[in-house]
C-alpha cells in the first residue's frame, strides 16, 4: 500500500465502524466541556462522567463556580485524582473567564492555553468538540495507534499531532480523532490486545510492531 492508500484505508474503516460518533465526555456547552476535559487528565472518561453531574448540579457556569471555594470544588472532584491542582484550575479559570471573556469560553489556542490547568490537548478538544474548529487532539490512544500504523515515529505527542495534521485532510480531523479514540479502546488497546480483531493494524501495521506481537504470542 502507498501512504495515501493507507490513509484512505484508515479513514474509510473508521467511518464504517463509527458512522455516528459519541463524544466521550458528557457536557452541554463549551464551559462544561472545558471543565470535564480538565478533569479527565490521568483519569478515565467513565469516572469523570460520574463526577461532573455532582459538580454541575451546583455550578455549571463560571459565575456559580466562583461562589464555591477551592476546597469545596476539591471535595466534589476528589475521585478523579489530582484534585488539588484541578480544583485550583477550575476556580482560577472561572475567574479569568468572567474577568477577561465576559464569562464565555474563548475560541483560540492562545486564549485557552492562558487559562490555569489548560494545556494544548485540552484546548484542542474544546476547539474541535465545542466550536467545530479543526483540531487534532492527541491522547494516549491516538499516540499509540499512529505509531502502530507507522504514520509517525511516535517520539512524543507534539510530533504525533504534527504528523496527523500533515497526513489526514483537515476536514476529517474533528471526526477522525474521536473515531481513533474509540477504535483504540475497542480494537487496539495497550493491554489485552488481540491483533485478529484489530483490522487496521493487521493490514497496515508497522513491521516491527507486528513482529513483536507475534513473538509474544508464541
Amino acid at each position: 500500500m502507498t501512504k495515501q492508500e493507507k490513509v484512505d484505508f484508515v479513514i474509510n474503516t473508521l467511518k464504517q465502524l463509527y458512522p455516528t460518533i459519541p463524544v466521550p465526555l458528557d457536557h452541554k456547552d463549551p464551559y462544561t466541556l472545558l471543565i470535564a476535559v480538565l478533569m479527565s487528565a490521568q483519569c478515565t472518561d467513565v469516572r469523570v462522567n460520574q463526577i461532573t453531574p455532582l459538580l454541575f448540579a451546583i455550578a455549571d457556569n463560571p459565575y456559580d463556580m466562583i461562589k464555591l471555594s477551592v476546597e469545596e470544588i476539591r471535595d466534589i472532584i476528589r475521585p478523579v485524582g489530582l484534585s488539588p491542582m484541578k480544583s485550583k484550575g477550575i476556580h482560577g479559570l472561572s475567574h479569568i473567564l468572567i474577568d477577561k471573556h465576559n464569562g464565555q469560553v474563548p475560541k483560540t489556542y492562545e486564549e485557552l492555553e492562558e487559562l490555569p490547568a489548560v494545556g494544548h490537548k485540552t484546548a484542542a478538544v474544546v476547539m474541535s468538540q465545542a466550536f467545530g474548529i479543526p483540531a487534532f487532539p492527541v491522547d494516549t490512544h491516538i499516540h499509540r495507534l499512529m505509531y502502530r500504523w507507522n504514520l509517525t515515529n511516535g517520539k512524543n505527542v507534539v510530533q504525533t499531532e504534527r504528523d496527523a495534521k500533515r497526513i489526514f485532510p483537515e476536514e476529517t480531523w474533528n471526526d477522525l480523532h474521536l473515531q481513533m479514540i474509540w477504535y483504540g479502546r475497542e480494537y487496539s488497546p495497550a493491554r489485552g490486545w488481540d491483533l485478529e480483531k484489530d483490522i487496521i493494524t493487521k493490514t497496515i501495521g508497522r513491521a516491527s510492531v507486528l513482529k513483536e506481537y507475534y513473538a509474544k504470542k508464541k
